[in-house]
């Protein structure tokens, strides 16, 4: 009777553990099935191309098929809160931005905590911005547009992939650094903003380069600066913003994949592994190549130190430039 007992509550001990282990333990095997990496911007757009990508590779590593879901809108904060209230076990992962961590949650009350619910599994890329302007605009270089801002303070409108963008903190950091006036209109994405930049009913844009530049080369959009370090080698005859006569003016969009907090360890260890396999593979580098992409490397908690530090220097630029981040 009493050896009846102990095995009987062995086994209600046993179904208890069951019943409360993280799904993925209880597969005994990670990935088991399909999993949803969530793109907080619209589709068409530079993070869409990046996260198909990016899904179709890590698909391939973890012998498991990705599938991309697009959340736009909120200023990246739909699509970060959906993946924050996920089930932690490794089948809902986020495309991370700034938007989407820091500046959103920064500027306005999100139900979700930026940083301290996720697990930031590593960094992706980094992609320039590029200023570009309607055909329209009597400009052809960046002292021309800005002598022609000046001229018109207020009247010139910049657009951008949403409130808290990099296209959007990088038209205020230009805005700041020109010591000119633009209007900010903002979009659900790139995409489209760079289509309404085309029809010319925004006037400029500091829209990611991979939006542009089928347009640019199509001579449907004028571009006269490069938010990167040294100019593109797909618009070699496009300065820096520095070599144009800002210093020290750069502007680009992070990426970084991220999965909701208490994700177990060995889950994200998986998938930081196969996030490196993923860049190491020639498929993805010549992909971010033609986005003019730059490979970031920090994985686990030095890409979470990284988006901490960018954070910071982000709230620095947004008190700086008193930026409205919010309708």
């Amino acid at each position: 009777m009493l050896e009846s007992r102990r095995i009987l509550l062995g086994s209600i001990a046993m179904a208890m553990i069951a019943a409360t282990a993280p799904p993925v333990l209880a597969q005994g095997h990670y990935p088991a099935r399909t999993i949803t990496l969530v793109n907080p911007y619209a589709v068409g757009g530079p993070a869409d191309l990046l996260g198909r990508a990016l899904a179709k590779e890590l698909g391939d590593v973890l012998g498991q098929p990705v599938i991309v879901e697009n959340k736009a809108g909120g200023g990246a904060s739909i699509g970060a809160a959906y993946v924050a209230k996920a089930a932690p076990d490794g089948y809902t992962l986020l495309l991370g931005t700034a938007a989407a961590h820091t500046v959103t949650p920064l500027a306005t009350k999100v139900p979700y905590d930026g940083i301290g619910d996720f697990e930031f599994v590593g960094m992706v890329a980094n992609v320039p911005n590029v200023l570009t302007v309607h055909p329209s605009v009597p400009a052809r270089t960046l002292k021309e547009f800005i002598a022609l801002a000046k001229s018109e303070p207020g009247k010139l409108s910049y657009a951008s992939a949403g409130m808290g963008s990099s296209p959007h903190i990088g038209g205020e950091m230009f805005k700041r650094a020109a010591g000119v006036d633009l209007l900010h209109v903002p979009y659900k994405g790139a995409a489209p903003a760079a289509t309404d930049l085309v029809a010319g009913n925004a006037q400029a844009g500091f829209l990611n380069i991979s939006a542009v530049l089928p347009f640019i080369k199509a001579q449907r959009l004028r571009a006269l600066a490069y938010g990167g370090s040294r100019r593109s080698a797909e618009l070699p005859d496009v300065p820096t913003f520095a070599e144009a006569g800002i210093p020290h003016l750069e502007m680009g969009s992070w990426y970084s994949l991220a999965v909701p907090a208490k994700t177990p360890a060995a889950v994200v260890d998986r998938l930081a592994a196969a996030l490196q396999a993923v860049q190491s593979r020639p498929e993805f580098k010549k992909l971010l190549a033609a986005q003019n992409a730059e490979i970031l490397s920090q994985m686990k908690e030095q890409a979470t130190d990284y988006v901490r530090a960018d954070g910071r220097r982000l709230a620095e630029q947004v008190r700086a430039t008193g930026m409205k981040l919010q309708d």
